[in-house]
């Protein structure tokens, strides 16, 4: 039973260690054989150079036209493998181009929409940064100003 005790509680606190009464002695949290610095239980990692993990703009720009040209060869690879021709209508309009083409047209229009509205989206919020509304009016304020 000689570590049941460590410390003594104060007002939920632990304020320092108290001596065992079998014993009369504090306790320890280390032998005497164990008095130098520990050792850590795990190697620790080197340090790695500050500018050895430093994004540039070079990077990202050669990792975007890598992941373009991937895109593209297999964009290329689609259109060349569906050449059947096709009638597409639209809006009145009729015409025959391969599937492949057709597809393409299609998907490239969607991104545009989507790129239209999220260019309006963006054109609106720094608007709104760069002439923000007086709030001061809004409730739990009197006439504007605190009391």
């Amino acid at each position: 039973m000689e570590g049941l005790r460590w410390i003594k509680v104060v007002n939920n606190m632990a304020v320092h260690p108290v001596p065992n009464p079998s014993t009369g002695r504090t306790p320890t949290t280390h032998s005497a054989k164990n008095q130098g610095p520990s050792k850590p239980k795990f190697p620790l990692k080197k340090p790695v150079h500050p500018k050895a993990e430093e994004v540039t703009r070079a990077g990202v720009v050669w990792v975007a036209v890598s992941a373009g040209l991937v895109i593209l060869v297999l964009l290329i690879i689609f259109i060349l493998q569906n050449q059947e021709r096709v009638t597409v209508n639209y809006l009145g309009a009729t015409g025959e181009l391969s599937l492949g083409m057709a597809l393409f047209i299609a998907a490239v229009t969607g991104g545009l929409l989507v790129a239209i509205a999220g260019a309006a989206r963006i054109l609106q919020l720094r608007s709104q940064r760069r002439h923000p509304k007086d709030d001061s009016s809004g409730p739990g304020t009197a006439g504007g100003k605190e009391h």
